[in-house]
C-alpha cells in the first residue's frame, strides 16, 4: 500500500477510546490527549517521522543548526556562573530527533571542561524517538542516558532544556457558561463519532472574572515539572523555550497538526499532533510560589537576538556562501517579530541562589 493509501486513522486506538467512553462515560480533554499522545501502541509520540519537512511539524532545531548551537553556548557559559561544577546533568525534555543536543554539544566543543563536566540525559518516552536520538547523537562522543521522567535523572547540578515540551503536556479545559464552568469533554455521538460536550459543573477561581464561553486552561503537567525540579537538592537552572502569551488569558488554543496543516483534533486520533499554548505569567508565578526564582519570559528574538545568533549566521554565511541564503532565510524565520520571534518565549526558572544566566544578567 502506497503513503497514499495509508488510511490517517489508527483504528485500533479509535477503538480503545469508544471502549473506554462506552464503559467510563465522556473523557475530560487532558485524558484524551493522553491517550492519543502516549498511547503505547498507537499513540502519536512513538512515531518518529512526525517531526520535519516531511512529517507534519518542524521544531526551532529543524529550522536552522544555530538555534542549537545558541542553546549549547549557553549552557557552556551557565556551567561557569554555577561555579564550573565538576559534573553537570545536561537534560533535555522531549528532545525529538536530537538535533538540538547534537549542534548544542557540538558547538560546546569549544569549552572544552565544559564538555568534560556534561553528563547527558533525556527524557523521552517514546522507543521510537529513542532511536532516532541514538543515532543522531551517536558522533557526539558523550555517554547519554535516557529516561521516562525527569525525576529518574540522578542527582547533581542540573541544566535543563525544554524546546518545544510543555506545549504537549495535556490541557483540561473549562467552559464558562449558565452555572458555572464546566468540564469540557470527549464523547460519542449517536454514530459512534468522537464530539465535544460538557460536564458537570466544577469549582474554578480563573485569574479574571469569565464571560459566557470563555475557555480556561490547565496543564497539571507543569505542576510534574515543577515537582521533579523542587526535589533536586542540587543547583538547578532550566530554560523553557514555547509558544504562547506572556500573561494569562482565556481562550481555547488546543490545536492539531498533520502535515503541516491544522486538522480536526478529533479525526483521525493518533495521527496528529495535539498541542495547546503555554500561559508562561502563570507558569513563572508558579515556579515561584515552590521556591524558584523566574527569568522572563523573553521573546524569542530578543533572548537569540541578545546571544549572537545573527552575528553566529554570518560567519556560517562567510564560511559557506553557496548556503548562505538558506541560513538566512532559516534564522529571519526564527527571529521574525510578527511570528517565531515574538510568538515563542523563553522562560528560566532556576535555584533562588544561582544568579541569573545570559541574557538576563
Amino acid at each position: 500500500m502506497s503513503n497514499a493509501e495509508t488510511p490517517l486513522s489508527e483504528p485500533g486506538l479509535l477503538a480503545v477510546l469508544r471502549a473506554r467512553i462506552r464503559r467510563e462515560g465522556p473523557l475530560r480533554l487532558d485524558t484524551y490527549m493522553n491517550i492519543c499522545l502516549a498511547d503505547p501502541e498507537h499513540g502519536y509520540w512513538n512515531k518518529a517521522h512526525a517531526i520535519g519537512a516531511d512529517g507534519d511539524f518542524i521544531t526551532a532545531p529543524e529550522i536552522s543548526q544555530v538555534f542549537g548551537e545558541i542553546i549549547g553556548l549557553w549552557a557552556a557559559t551557565t556551567w561557569q556562573r554555577m561555579g564550573e561544577p565538576a559534573e553537570v546533568r545536561l537534560i533535555e525534555l522531549g528532545p525529538g530527533r536530537g538535533t538540538l543536543m547534537a549542534d548544542a554539544l557540538r558547538a560546546a566543543a569549544v569549552l572544552v571542561p565544559f564538555l568534560a563536566a556534561v553528563r547527558v540525559h533525556l527524557i523521552e518516552i517514546s522507543p521510537a524517538l529513542r532511536q532516532t536520538q541514538q543515532r543522531v547523537l551517536a558522533a557526539a562522543g558523550l555517554a547519554v542516558s535516557w529516561h521516562q521522567r525527569l525525576a529518574e535523572v540522578p542527582a547533581g547540578p542540573a541544566i535543563v532544556i525544554g524546546n518545544e515540551f510543555l506545549d504537549a503536556l495535556p490541557v483540561r479545559q473549562l467552559v464558562f457558561g449558565e452555572g458555572g464552568w464546566r468540564e469540557r469533554t470527549v464523547g460519542l455521538d449517536s454514530g459512534g463519532a468522537l464530539r465535544f460536550g460538557q460536564g458537570e459543573v466544577v469549582a474554578f477561581q480563573g485569574h479574571a472574572p469569565p464571560r459566557p464561553g470563555d475557555v480556561a486552561e490547565i496543564r497539571s503537567g507543569e505542576d510534574v515539572v515543577l515537582a521533579d525540579l523542587e526535589k533536586r537538592t542540587d543547583p538547578v537552572m532550566a530554560a523553557f523555550i514555547d509558544y504562547g502569551p506572556a500573561y494569562a488569558g482565556y481562550g481555547d488554543t488546543l490545536q492539531a497538526v498533520r502535515r503541516h496543516a491544522y486538522v480536526d483534533p478529533l479525526s483521525a486520533p493518533g495521527s496528529s499532533d495535539l498541542t495547546a499554548h503555554v500561559q508562561f505569567g502563570p507558569l513563572a508565578d508558579k515556579a515561584r510560589a515552590v521556591g524558584f526564582a523566574a527569568d522572563g519570559p523573553m521573546p524569542q528574538a530578543e533572548f537569540f537576538g541578545r546571544l549572537g545568533m545573527v552575528e553566529r549566521a554570518a560567519r556560517l554565511m562567510a564560511a559557506s556562501a553557496a548556503c548562505a541564503s538558506q541560513i538566512e532565510g532559516a534564522v529571519q524565520r526564527l527571529l521574525a517579530p510578527t511570528g517565531m520571534g515574538s510568538q515563542f518565549k523563553v522562560l528560566i526558572v532556576r535555584s533562588p541562589q544561582l544568579p541569573s544566566p545570559a541574557p538576563f544578567a
